[in-house]
């Protein structure tokens, strides 16, 4: 039997994933199954849907994953005789945990459109859609020279300030002198009331979440030998992010769009839908924007990005339209379109994410991807 255990799958996943990135109204996570119970085998897929639980109930996995969310919408009950609560109830009853992780891991560095990207021989470049880095504080605290700078700086690591990628407990310190007189009723740990002092201090610098500020400023005043630390808080400004919403890549090599969209349909799962360019086919591409999914909104990045050509799924008619009108004007060209199945633009995705369990868990479990075709599109004439 396994000794991995569901916590330790879920672990992996969102470090390379984190919940945090997921849209305030999408569903992520564990959606069912016991954290303690050990786990052997994975399967990933975009879609819990039936024929990916069938799967997952013949390959005896304790584990599914996916991209879209079964739950989305809030419910108020998970019966079996509703479509979604069968499909949990036979994931219960078959000892197999559901996970998922959706707009998390479309932002996430590297996500989904990084896995599409790759598929595609793209050398990625930048998000499409930057989101911002986590915000940061830097806290400078005046610390009398001597054991108290140990004591202030453990306590303030333990609250969160100090990380700096792989690394904790990171500061910068500087000496210097501080000058403060206590009046009446305070009650200095040095010096006397009346009297002017002066100390030898260290100046402590750390960087922190934001979101940790208010911990971190009650671990100095909690740790400080003085009566009235004296510190401050600075706002850091924002920074440039690897996350975001889509990717921008470039071949190796300029091709024609006629080209490039059957590199696109050769490098995907053939689905009903298909793969569908909009452009000039002799137009040169060398230079693409791909965004994993329903990639609409993202359509006027693309343009500003200035690329040759922008691969997603679920372009709808008019914006594509009034998208290639727009570029037949004079001097401002825009990218050729390339609109594939939404499935198959995410499908990618899953062996990604089986790669992430199989370096993070040292292949202690065994990771599949499901190759059954999801996409609702069935018939294609």
């Amino acid at each position: 039997m396994s000794t991995t255990r569901l916590a330790e799958v879920i672990a992996a996943l969102e470090t390379a994933y984190p919940p945090a990135l997921a849209q305030d109204w999408d569903a992520v996570g564990l959606v069912c199954g016991d954290p303690a119970e050990p786990v052997g085998r994975v399967l990933f897929a975009v879609d819990a849907v039936a024929e990916t639980v069938d799967e997952a109930l013949a390959s005896d996995v304790q584990l599914l994953v996916t991209h879209h969310p079964l739950l989305l919408r809030g419910v108020h009950g998970v019966g079996a005789d509703t479509p979604k609560g069968a499909l949990l109830h036979r994931l219960i009853r078959g000892g197999v945990g559901l996970f998922t992780a959706h707009t998390n891991a479309d932002s996430a560095d590297p996500g989904v459109s990084d896995a599409l990207a790759g598929a595609l021989g793209l050398t990625v470049e930048a998000p499409l859609q930057a989101a911002p880095a986590d915000p940061l504080d830097k806290i400078v605290a005046f610390v009398p020279t001597g054991p108290s700078i140990r004591a202030v700086h453990e306590a303030l690591s333990a609250a969160g300030a100090g990380e700096i990628g792989d690394y904790s407990h990171c500061s910068f310190a500087t000496a210097g002198t501080g000058q403060f007189l206590p009046h009446d009723g305070a009650h200095p740990a040095i010096g006397e009331v009346g009297k002017l002092e002066r100390v030898a201090e260290t100046r402590l610098e750390m960087v922190l979440p934001r979101h940790r500020r208010r911990a971190v400023v009650e671990a100095l005043r909690g740790s400080h030998p003085y009566e009235e630390p004296a510190f401050d808080v600075l706002e850091l400004a924002e920074l440039p992010s690897h996350r975001g919403l889509g990717r921008i890549g470039r071949l190796d090599a300029p091709e024609p769009l006629s080209a490039f969209t059957e590199r696109v349909a050769a490098a995907l799962p053939r689905t009903a839908w298909g793969v569908r360019a909009a452009g000039d086919p002799e137009r040169p591409v060398q230079r693409v924007a791909v965004c994993g999914g329903a990639g609409d909104s993202a359509l006027s990045a693309a343009v500003a990005a200035g690329v040759d050509a922008y691969v997603t799924a679920d372009l709808r008619h008019h914006p594509a339209a009034e998208h290639l009108l727009a570029g037949s004007l004079p001097g401002r060209p825009t990218p050729a379109l390339v609109d594939v199945a939404h499935w198959a633009s995410e499908w990618p995705w899953c062996a990604q994410a089986a790669a992430v369990v199989d370096r993070a868990l040292g292949g202690s479990v065994d990771t599949r991807v499901s190759r059954i075709r999801t996409d609702p599109w069935s018939i294609g004439a």
